[in-house]
């Protein structure tokens, strides 16, 4: 069928066309709109350059199309077309940030000036459920082209974001592949619950996470921040939004994108550097009580013992990254489409990460009045588990081999060993034992756009998605861990659906110098997920399956659903381009609160006033004078999905009789969390947009406080979802900007973004006005205690409470603590030392800054990143930094500035060590809270652009990026920017947490890419 008929036929296919008929045809076909003009007039080769008009550099992308047709084409590399068409065509000319032109084509080449469009540069900004023009805009946010989110390789998008935009903390994922970071913005405004931002891809809330998302297909991200921009989504608003608008087909000639991109990845340690044999030998030595030494063998040889199992689990890890996409179509239909395909193997040896993935958008016209945009998309990611352990490294003495004379793998817990209580990890990675988790998502959208008049329009957004969770265990029946049940199999899956629609009228008129926009919409969304586990034993080595086991072990899964829906509506004013206004409300009806507070309501106002455009204003090099104020609140709501219900649990039993349990105290008054958000902004440009500067100041007030308190645990129940306080967070950010050098052949551009914030625990509901809640160390301890956190009125809520170290004792190298008596005096006892609130462990300044230089066709760029103020508890110290209290591990060397008593009167930074020693000096303390200052070069990469236009290839740009380059700090563990941590207890992942000692080594990347236009 050809896109004529099939456009003919529109009314009576328009769910297939959307779907079938409109997709990739379109991509490949050009409209016969222009067939007849075509044959009666003779088509010619036109050629011609477009320049911008102020610089006369060549322009690169300019879409040069004939009117009315799919006929067009892009500028090269020097800013030429060709283009076969005939004289007396009408071309249209446009690109991004420049005025859109039409001329007459004619025989003799030409050249065409584009002026840059002021008022549209950097034109529509996506926010909350729709655009607006950047100049109207009153919100503080920030918007990330597809350009700046190319210089990390990780198939996370949150990662991505790492020190590009002021104010946004990211915690990254850790070395391993695929490892998800945690986004945390402007401070963090709840307690228990998850900070994690808000997702919104295409329309469509998908959660606190963007799921298996393809970085490739996205055009750009828009961070809300404040009230005026982020009320609009009430509830679920209170941690930010990140809005994610995935590329989409323009009316154009096809445009096919495709882009190789592969590299290799080294581990590094930081100064987490453990001893070697004879270190190690050396060491024990020193020991005062040698004579309690147990080992099974010790004697001078170990010195030359040395195994390093580090290095027998690392490796150079391998990445490959490859994506293509096709774009393009008629003013009629447009669509994109692409697949993409990123694979990891770790540096940490048997781990492996896959992810595939696709993606398709159209919109189609089949009338004037109606636009149809259907949107799937889909992703599977699949990681093989049979991980060499690295922790060994630290775990295990380099006096043990895991092999023996003659190269075969040594027995579990050898005896030729010096510490033969150890389990050899390599058997059972012989015997086959490996863990598969495979992730498929699914998103399909059916949306479509009925102009009703000129002004007003109606949107419907309809999606659902299923996310499924699929893992697999195997362990064979030769594993010690396995071997008293002849083998393990287990199974896993869990089910997500989501189903959302939003309905929504937009008004958009012109009233002389007035103009409003308006929007009213309802909103539904529920979500349910299926949990199915089970376990069985007594296996033949080799089968993998539950059918196979001849005991059923253990069989679980549980269901959980809920909902929400919403009314809200949203204004904004401007008169004359100079004054601005705009109003949104909300209300939210949540499944997860008791009948009488099942409902809360969320608004903002804010105003600006673009300067600039006052007639009295004359000064010239000013382009942009704007100032910003808003006001508005937020919600939260508890990750629990019941808690405003007694439950009880009918999964216990009694002698393998059912029994039920209660496992639940509801509370039905149980409401909303919400966050009244103050601020005031300022944007400005000067110089012809060669410096551009914005600041922002804000005061979040967060009150009701959802917690769940401790309880006493004599029915068996812990913990009560209360409201228990309030809460503030205030800061300031900046960010500026600048080109150094703008001339024809030179671009030298600088941006420099910073973020402050400051917490602050207001109040705790109750009569004790000296009430501290303590609890909830860390995300990684385990043996040598943990180092809890506190909460008290007047302190952030990102403190330790810890006892207070005070050195080394320069008589006895004995460990010393302030006393508790508040006489500023110091004891060896632990007991008896003072307990202190620390200072707040997140940074007091964090950002980044970037660089980038351009010379013709070669550019360079560098990003780097950086922490002030913060302090991280260095857990992993408590074990391998122990002053001889572990005797079953390896130990850390002393870095440049530390050293260790040795003599009377040595003045020391680390007590004597002794064989199991029983000073305490390793117990939680201020000595492992250190500062976490850093200075980090994240990427550098060097490019070059080459036209290969007689190869039918419009550009080439082949380069190389080197990622997580040096770090500058003092912190004594692998990488002062801890890796985020996944919280069971919410399901999602947190950032600013323990250094634990489950060590997995930070990666530097090398990786070399080339990209082809078509």
């Amino acid at each position: 069928m050809s896109s004529k008929t099939c456009f003919a036929k529109s009314s009576c296919i328009v769910l297939a066309s959307a779907f079938f008929c409109t997709s990739l045809p379109a991509l490949a076909a050009s409209s016969t709109a222009g067939t007849n003009l075509a044959i009666q007039q003779q088509d010619q080769k036109l050629k011609g350059q477009v320049i911008d008009a102020q610089t006369g550099d060549p322009v690169i992308g300019v879409n040069v199309l004939v009117k009315g047709t799919t006929n067009g084409t892009i500028t090269d590399i020097d800013g030429k077309y060709e283009l076969n068409a005939p004289a007396g065509a009408v071309l249209q000319i446009s690109f991004i940030g420049y005025k859109t032109v039409e001329i007459t084509a004619t025989a003799s080449e030409q050249t065409i000036k584009l002026q840059e469009d002021t008022e549209t540069l950097e034109e529509v900004v996506v926010v909350g459920y729709g655009v607006q023009k950047k100049e109207s805009l009153t919100g503080a946010m920030s918007t990330l082209k597809e350009n700046r989110l190319k210089d990390v390789t990780t198939p996370t998008v949150e990662n991505m974001l790492n020190g590009k935009v002021s104010g946004v903390y990211v915690a990254p994922g850790s070395g391993q592949p695929g490892s998800n970071g945690a986004v945390q913005i402007r401070g963090r405004a709840t307690l228990s619950g998850s900070t994690s931002p808000l997702w919104v891809i295409d329309g469509v809330i998908v959660g606190e996470d963007p799921g298996v998302l393809n970085p490739s297909d996205i055009e750009n991200m828009t961070i809300l921040k404040d009230a005026a921009s982020t009320a609009i989504y009430g509830s679920q608003g209170a941690n930010g939004v990140i809005i994610v608008t995935t590329k989409m087909g323009k009316s154009e000639k096809m445009k096919i994108n495709a882009s190789i991109k592969m590299g290799v990845s080294t581990m590094t340690n930081g100064k987490m550097e453990v001893m070697n044999g004879a270190e190690l030998y050396d060491y024990y030595a020193s020991f005062p009580n040698q004579e309690s030494i147990k080992f099974s063998r010790w004697n001078p040889e170990l010195r030359n013992a040395n195994f390093d199992w580090g290095e027998l689990a690392s490796q150079a890890g391998f990445t490959q990254d490859y994506n293509i996409s096709l774009s393009g179509g008629s003013e009629k239909m447009s669509s994109y489409f692409s697949l993409g395909y990123y694979s990891e193997e770790g540096t940490v040896k048997g781990y492996k990460y896959d992810r595939y993935s696709f993606r398709y958008r159209s919109n189609y016209k089949p009338f004037s009045w109606l636009t149809i945009k259907p949107n799937i998309s889909g992703s599977m990611k699949n990681t093989d588990d049979s991980q060499y352990d690295y922790t060994a490294k630290y775990t295990m003495f380099p006096w043990d081999s895991p092999y023996d004379e003659d190269g075969n793998l040594v027995p579990d817990r050898y005896s030729g060993w010096v510490d033969s209580s150890d389990s050899n990890y390599l058997n059972s990675l012989s015997y086959g034992n490996h863990t598969t988790r495979k992730t498929y998502e699914f998103s399909g959208n059916f949306d479509f756009d009925i102009k009703i008049t000129d002004w007003l329009t109606f949107t419907s957004v309809n999606n659902y998605r299923w996310t499924g969770y699929f893992q697999s265990a195997y362990t064979d029946p030769r594993t010690e861990s396995a071997s008293g049940v002849q083998g393990r199999v287990e199974e896993e899956q869990t089910n997500n659906i989501q189903r959302y629609t939003n309905q929504y009228l937009t008004f958009n008129k012109i009233f002389g110098k007035h103009s409003v926009q308006a929007l009213l919409a309802y909103e539904f969304m529920d979500t349910s997920a299926k949990v199915i586990n089970a376990k069985g034993t007594g296996i033949v080595s080799g089968f993998e399956v539950l059918d196979a086991t001849a005991t059923p072990e253990e069989v679980g899964g549980n269901l959980t659903e809920w909902a929400k829906q919403s009314v809200f509506a949203k204004a904004n004013y401007t008169y004359d381009n100079r004054y601005l206004a705009e109003v949104s409300l909300r209300r939210d009806g949540a499944s997860n609160f008791g009948d009488d507070k099942k409902y809360g309501n969320f608004f903002s106002i804010s105003a600006g006033w673009n300067i600039n455009r006052e007639k009295w204003f004359k000064a010239d090099w000013v382009d942009v004078l704007k100032l910003r104020a808003s006001y508005g609140s937020v919600g939260n709501i508890p990750y629990s999905k019941y808690p405003q219900y007694g439950l009880y649990s009918v999964s216990s039993n009694y002698n393998g009789i059912p029994a039920i349990l209660i496992s639940q105290v509801g509370n039905k008054d149980l409401t909303w969390e919400q966050t009244y958000t103050a601020g005031v902004g300022i944007d400005a440009n000067f110089f012809n947009n060669r410096l551009r500067f914005v600041f922002d100041y804000y005061n979040k007030y967060t009150s009701n406080i959802l917690y769940q308190v401790p309880v006493s645990g004599l029915t068996g129940i812990t913990s009560r979802w209360q409201n228990v306080g309030e809460m503030r967070n205030s800061g300031i950010e900046i960010t500026i900007g600048g080109d150094i050098i703008r001339t024809k052949d030179w671009l030298w551009s600088l941006d420099l973004n910073m973020g402050y914030n400051k917490n602050k625990l207001e109040k705790l509901y109750g009569d004790d006005p000296n009430m501290m809640i303590i609890g909830g160390g860390g995300n990684d301890t385990s043996i040598a205690g943990a180092a809890e956190k506190v909460l008290k009125v007047g302190y952030s809520t990102d403190r330790y409470y810890l006892r207070e170290w005070a050195g080394v004792d320069p008589k006895n190298g004995a460990p010393l603590w302030y006393k508790n008596d508040g006489s500023g005096e110091t004891t060896s006892n632990y007991s008896e030392a003072k307990q202190v609130m620390t200072e707040a462990t997140s940074p007091k300044l964090f950002g980044g800054f970037n660089t980038s230089l351009t010379w013709k066709n070669i550019d360079l760029n560098a990003s780097f990143g950086f922490s002030l103020g913060g302090k991280i508890y260095n857990y992993s110290r408590q074990e391998y930094d122990s002053d001889g209290a572990y005797t079953d591990r390896n130990q850390m060397k002393l870095i440049d500035g530390w050293s260790r008593w040795e003599k009377e009167g040595d003045i020391a930074t680390h007590p004597a060590a002794s064989y199991g020693n029983k000073s305490n000096s390793n117990k939680a303390s201020t000595r492992y809270l250190e500062d976490g200052d850093y200075l980090k070069l994240r990427s550098l990469s060097i490019g070059y652009n080459l036209n290969l236009s007689k190869y039918y290839i419009q550009n080439m740009r082949i380069y190389f990026t080197a990622e997580n380059v040096f770090t500058l700090t003092g912190f004594s563990g692998i990488d002062p920017e801890v890796p985020a941590y996944y919280d069971e207890t919410t399901g999602t992942y947190k950032s600013i947490g323990t250094a634990g000692a489950n060590l997995y080594p930070s990666t530097r990347k090398f990786m070399f890419g080339i990209n082809l236009t078509f």
